[in-house]
């Protein structure tokens, strides 16, 4: 059988790439096979795949055949709406349309998101009153600003134009889908037309749940035969326990480098003391519950973090910090007993939304006091400011602080509840640093005692890496500091020169990027583009459409950037991408792995920014035609000891350390007809 499946998905995919006009790839050919076997088989399978293998076609085939033999759904889960957007928009479209005459059946497909991508109808139909302390703006459409004039609200604002937008959108779309509503809206904006998981009355109270946009694209995908979904889901499935995702028996992880953050961002928490406050705030206005316990102890957590320092609670809670949770613990539960929807009384969204909120907060206090023997790690932070031309200060370390609480791990969780009952496909152009899988496979629960088995396998990249790409690493530089960076803002400036332009310049911070676009564009006489000048898309498309325009900015422009062509003939990378060292998860993995018996900084530190940097360097070689070079500004990772095991996670280009070596290739691209 499982020759017979691998088989047709290889017949299959000869069908499609003759049927778009492409060209037969053996990566794509070897990851098609893998896949479609480890499906037959039940078994994890790690691949990694090189840009320009073409992965989603090699994937989605196997997926097929699988559907036609299987009464449960398969999974797709992406890191990012562009890809989830890629494969619903248009390769599976055109996969389907190329496979058509040979399919036994048509194959259906659905899009499934969080419920705060969906439009609330009861929402738009004012069945959820806004709190006090919120603008009541979807009530403000036309006819409402005559008889409740508002200068800072009404429809005579731009806020309150998108609201106005909105309702009426609302009215005549057939997905309520947020990221079908072109132009977009702000978040400020949408949240008065959604609704948390938490604040949704649920489709037994809600009066207008046949309408539900959230509710019918949970139905779809549980018909369906491929559901495209995202990370975050993923991790309220498996860590909740949540039925947020059908029923499915395989599913395929694509952008899998980011699965560790992204669910340990999707069930990470945070407290603090204006959350309780809002909390009964809304309890008070929408319920007969007594809050003066809640609001008692809200001030009384307050008092008790007031003074400590941002960053990680090594030693856990105080005394009191622990009674003061304890107090706003026993209050929420106090509060929602006393809240309680009468049996047949008249669903309340005011009165969800509050009891939610409090809810909330009673789940976030239980974390915290319990973090230490749930193996959850806690920590606190303070506000920053962020300034044009200066970027976010450090903390201002007398604005209140906010707990936070996350997983150490979430190897465990993703074990149990992913793993364990399912077949997974994992794929990226970054799975693997060298050859070894294992470093990433350990932070997502496929290493240590019990681990189930897997395989990994890299099926390679078309691109011809070391005639098409130059990796240069300055290493006559000093090591970057946290503050004078002259000479290599002096190396870049040469390097930008030499090219022409072209360059995506890729840094560590915001304001790292902000600091070196002001000071070259006094230098060069070709334009320089800085993240956060315009939206993220636009930049991007004038960077693509621009030979001799450079883009500079931080870790979105690490992934988000494809830019074939000599648009992109030089990407700078300022420093190796570690984590920052005052951050708190990963200061608190760190410890984890030294406590174990392993190596911290290599388990933990190293392993990401190994991750990262080559996922930068991968944005250089897009297509077959591509030439350019890699410069990497960081003399660490000539000199370091741990400069081999992260120069194994690049792409195999051509590599030298001589400045004038590089100066010459990029003089010669800048006046080449190749490019």
């Amino acid at each position: 059988m499982a020759e017979t499946d691998e088989s047709e998905a290889l017949r299959l995919l000869e069908t499609a790439v003759v049927s778009m006009g492409g060209q037969r790839r053996t990566g794509q050919h070897e990851m098609t096979r893998q896949v479609a076997d480890a499906i037959e088989a039940g078994r994890h399978l790690l691949v990694q795949a090189g840009t320009g293998t073409g992965k989603s076609l090699a994937y989605l085939i196997p997926l097929i055949v699988h559907a036609q033999n299987s009464d449960k759904p398969a999974l797709v889960s992406t890191a990012t709406l562009a890809l989830q957007s890629q494969i619903v928009g248009r390769d599976l479209p055109r996969l389907l349309k190329s496979l058509e005459p040979e399919l036994d059946r048509p194959i259906d497909i659905a899009l499934l998101k969080g419920r705060g991508n969906y439009v609330c109808k009861h929402k738009t139909d004012g069945g959820f009153p806004e709190e006090d302390d919120q603008e009541s703006l979807f009530l403000m459409g036309e006819d409402a600003a005559v008889t409740h004039p508002s200068p800072s609200t009404g429809p005579g604002t731009a806020l309150g134009r998108e609201v106005v937008r909105l309702r009426e959108w609302a009215a005549e779309t057939e997905t309520g889908d947020r990221d079908e509503l072109r132009p977009g809206v702000s978040n400020k904006a949408w949240r008065q037309v959604s609704v948390t998981a938490m604040e949704c009355l649920g489709a037994q109270k809600c009066p207008v749940a046949q309408e539900c946009f959230s509710e019918q694209a949970r139905a779809d995908a549980a018909d369906a035969d491929i559901v495209i979904t995202n990370h975050a889901m993923l991790a309220i499935s498996a860590f909740e326990g949540l039925a947020v995702l059908p029923d499915y028996e395989v599913v395929v992880i694509d952008e899998a480098h980011e699965l560790q953050d992204r669910v340990t961002g999707a069930v990470t928490g945070e407290l603090s003391a204006s959350l309780i406050t809002a909390a009964a705030s809304s309890m008070r206005k929408h319920t007969n519950a007594s809050v003066e316990a809640l609001s008692a102890a809200g001030r009384y957590f307050e008092n008790s973090i007031t003074g400590i320092p941002s960053g990680l609670m090594s030693a856990g809670l105080n005394e009191e910090q622990e009674q003061a949770l304890s107090l706003v613990r026993e209050a929420c539960r106090v509060a929602l007993s006393d809240s309680k929807q009468e049996a047949g009384g008249t669903p309340d969204g005011g009165k969800q939304t509050a009891r939610s909120r409090v809810a909330a907060i009673l789940e976030l206090c239980e974390r915290i006091i319990n973090a230490t023997n749930a193996g959850e790690v806690v920590w606190a932070t303070r506000a920053s400011t962020f300034s044009p031309g200066v970027g976010y200060s450090a903390p201002d370390e007398s604005q209140p602080a906010i707990l936070h609480v996350a997983p150490l791990s979430v190897a465990g969780k993703l074990r149990s509840g992913l793993f364990e009952d399912h077949t997974v496909i994992l794929t990226s152009a970054t799975l693997a640093i060298g050859a070894e899988f294992g470093p990433v496979a350990g932070g997502l629960g496929l290493a240590g005692p019990g681990a189930p088995s897997w395989t990994g396998a890299d099926v390679g990249s078309p691109f011809n890496y070391p005639q098409q790409g130059v990796l240069y690493v300055a290493g006559h530089l000093p090591a970057p500091g946290r503050h004078d960076n002259a000479a290599q803002l002096e190396e870049l400036e040469l390097l930008l020169k030499a090219s022409g332009g072209g360059a995506l310049g890729l840094f560590s911070s915001r304001r790292a990027a902000e600091e070196a676009a002001e000071l070259l564009r006094r230098k060069v006489d070709f334009p320089i583009l800085c993240q956060g000048e315009s939206t993220m898309a636009a930049l991007i498309e004038q960077f693509g459409a621009e030979p001799d325009t450079c883009l500079f900015g931080t870790l979105s422009l690490w992934q988000g950037v494809d830019v074939p062509g000599n648009s992109c003939r030089l990407v700078t990378i300022d420093k190796i991408p570690f984590p920052r060292p005052d951050d708190p998860l990963t200061t608190a993995r760190t410890r984890a792995v030294a406590k174990a018996g392993g190596n911290g900084f290599m388990g933990v530190a190293a392993t990401q920014a190994a991750v990262k940097l080559a996922q930068g360097a991968g944005r250089l070689i897009r297509s077959d035609d591509d030439r350019g070079v890699v410069a990497i500004l960081d003399s660490r990772l000539a000199t370091a000891r741990y400069g081999g095991f992260l120069r194994a996670a690049l792409p195999p280009f051509w590599s030298t350390t001589d400045r004038d070596t590089v100066l010459g290739v990029l003089k010669r691209l800048a006046t080449s007809d190749e490019t």
